[in-house]
């Protein structure tokens, strides 16, 4: 257990060079020459590591830290210890992540298992399917009859790429994604275990039991998007079920068939949608919220973790509870109950 990070050492940045990068800037007598290999916080930063400081509530850690540079604002500026370099900056924690991008670009995707560029040994590619150059397939993958992959995609160890899907250019499929029924954009990152395309769940009751019904829709995801380890999105039934562009969805979510996302949507982990829901643009939704079937939620909604919404939401509002409700009125609900306790 000698290493300290599974990433490649980056070769460091300068606070010279950060302050290009981020235009943040260096207070009187900083040494821009001085170099950083690292990102950290505060209380586990080393003598060559950047860390930031934004609030009151970290100043025993300020005070005690070993970092080599701090990123902060004016107003805290003066607590910063002596020996530690300074740069100054509206947004340090903004500064921080773009300096932490910069130094470990391998941390923002699956890579190649093997650390290969090529179609491995033991990959299982159809003959039939169009791989363009440049694309990275890990042994154990499966790519499909008629399936079109492009440059600069990465297919992960076991992945499943079905018959006739289409994956756009500089992708990342995590190890053991199946995906299927689907066509996929550009710079679109699914990690592990990753369920697209399934059928979804519907069937029609009889005397007989349950009679299920055909799915023959498709699961479109749009460029930019990013799906979390095990999350499922179930192709339509007759539609389709659509993710719009640059909408980044946690790990262990549900996506019902028939459900139309939005653009730029935040979903955290353990979220459930029913079938049909659809999602205005720039929508957030709390860790383990759940929205009934055919629902439609207005652009830049916001619903509390853990709310279970059966209703429309109007743009804008801010939802909270079981049954979901406008968050003044749980509130104000939840106030009353207490007193009444």
């Amino acid at each position: 257990m000698t290493a300290q990070s599974f990433f490649k050492e980056p070769a460091g940045l300068t606070v010279g060079e950060i302050s290009a990068l981020t235009g943040a800037k260096p207070r009187e007598g900083a040494k821009l020459d001085r170099t950083i290999r690292g990102i950290a916080a505060l209380d586990r930063a080393r003598a060559s590591d950047l860390a930031f400081f934004e609030s009151t509530k970290y100043l025993d850690q300020l005070a005690a830290t070993r970092a080599a540079v701090c990123l902060t604002t004016e107003r805290f500026a003066g607590r910063v210890p002596p020996s530690i370099t300074v740069l100054l900056t509206k947004e340090p924690f903004r500064d921080f992540v773009m300096v932490a991008r910069k130094l470990y670009p391998d941390s923002l995707r699956p890579r190649s298992m093997f650390g290969i560029e090529v179609t491995a040994p033991g990959a299982h590619v159809h003959a039939t399917a169009e791989i363009e150059d440049g694309v990275t397939i890990d042994p154990g993958a499966v790519i499909g009859p008629r399936a079109g992959i492009g440059a600069g995609t990465v297919i992960g160890p076991n992945a499943v790429i079905g018959p006739d899907v289409q994956i756009g250019r500089d992708c990342s499929v995590g190890p053991g994604a199946s995906i299927m029924h689907a066509f996929i954009g550009d710079n679109v990152i699914l990690h592990a275990g990753c369920r697209i395309g399934q059928d979804g769940f519907r069937y029609h009751p009889s005397a007989q039991g349950h009679v299920k019904v055909p799915q023959l829709g498709r699961v479109i995801i749009q460029d930019s998007v990013e799906i979390g380890a095990n999350t499922t999105i179930d192709r339509g039934g007759a539609g389709d079920t659509v993710i719009g562009e640059g909408t980044k969805i946690d790990n262990l979510v549900h996506i019902g068939h028939n459900c139309l996302v939005g653009r730029h949507c935040v979903i955290a982990g353990q979220c459930g949608f029913a079938g049909s829901v659809v999602l205005g643009d720039h929508v957030v939704m709390g860790g383990q919220a759940g929205i009934a079937d055919h629902l439609t939620i207005g652009e830049g909604a916001m619903i509390g973790a853990k709310s279970g919404v059966v209703s429309n939401i109007p743009a804008g509002e801010r939802w909270l509870g079981f049954p979901a409700m406008p968050g003044h009125e749980f509130l104000r609900a939840t106030a009353a109950l207490r007193k009444r306790i």
